[in-house]
């Protein structure tokens, strides 16, 4: 698959302030991609630097394998990178006609792009009556309105209630569903795993995870047991097991990391053997979420 774009131990420096810190990945065309981290993790520096309104301090970046220049790179980009910025007494139609004189690109785009965000009945509304998911959406139709092979999107849901939530969610699905390439950066874990096909996980400028969704949630899974007797006989025999990778404790429950497939059958027959009755045995596969606190504490 063509790569769009490539990051070589990218850094950005701010001072004593490391933001981006060595940071290499690709961006493949045909996926929906989520940057994760926590806020102040350089997620929207990174975005800032790819879009050349940010200088790195050392490393590299390409677009499009260097084929092109910079420059008509990045007119193949569509971009939302800070809060919407509209004229409050311009129309949808109005503004998103001056966005295609500044862009160069035809006003014939104008509708279906609003359709694509389900704001083609409201073309005609002045953007101050809008609410905050209706100009999060009409900024989406700004983006896509070169037709862009790769969108770009810092925190595309931050600030809106569930239902704006679920409608930039699906959105995202639909625009990607017609071929083009989604890379967005978000704090949120569950917008991430609902959205997205492949995740990066940066914490303080670093790369702690690059690949699947699923392959990040894939581990060997997880055990949760409780036992009305002999605790510490279970921690003991919980730890020294061969496919156990740590033990964790979350009140009365005992969480353990499996390193190998193992059933909770034959976890169960071992307990009982070594005299360990449990009264609970849950096996799950760990949520990203779990997987990403995982990362984020051990590194």
């Amino acid at each position: 698959m063509e790569t769009l774009l490539s990051l070589n131990k990218l850094n950005k420096k701010y001072g004593q302030i490391h933001a981006v810190n060595n940071l290499s990945f690709d961006i493949v065309k045909g996926n929906i991609y989520g940057i994760l981290g926590p806020n102040g993790s350089g997620k929207s520096t990174t975005l800032g630097i790819i879009l050349n309104v940010i200088n790195k301090t050392s490393g590299d970046y390409t677009w499009f394998n260097n084929s092109i220049s910079p420059i008509e790179a990045l007119k193949k980009v569509g971009a939302i990178i800070e809060r919407p910025n509209f004229y409050p007494d311009m129309t949808a139609t109005q503004n998103l006609a001056l966005i295609c004189k500044i862009k160069g690109v035809a006003k014939s785009k104008i509708n279906e792009k609003l359709k694509i965000v389900n704001l083609f009945e409201r073309k005609d509304s002045n953007f101050s009556t809008f609410s905050l998911g209706m100009k999060q959406r009409l900024a989406i139709a700004s983006a896509l309105l070169n037709d862009p092979e790769i969108l770009i999107l810092d925190e595309p849901t931050n600030g809106l209630d569930p239902q704006g939530i679920h409608e930039i969610r699906q959105i995202i699905k639909t625009i990607a569903t017609n071929g083009t390439t989604i890379l967005l950066a978000s704090h949120l874990l569950d917008e991430v795993e609902k959205i997205c096909s492949h995740v990066i996980v940066i914490r303080n400028g670093k790369k702690l995870y690059s690949g699947l969704v699923n392959e990040m949630t894939a581990s060997k899974g997880i055990l949760e047991l409780k036992v009305d007797t002999n605790q510490q006989k279970l921690l003991e025999l919980l730890e020294t097991h061969t496919a156990i990778d740590k033990v964790s404790t979350n009140n009365n429950t005992y969480v353990a990391t499996l390193n190998k497939d193992v059933s909770a059958a034959e976890i169960n027959q071992y307990l009982f053997n070594k005299g360990v009755i449990l009264s609970q045995l849950i096996k799950r596969k760990p949520s990203l979420e779990q997987q990403f606190l995982d990362l984020t504490n051990n590194n």
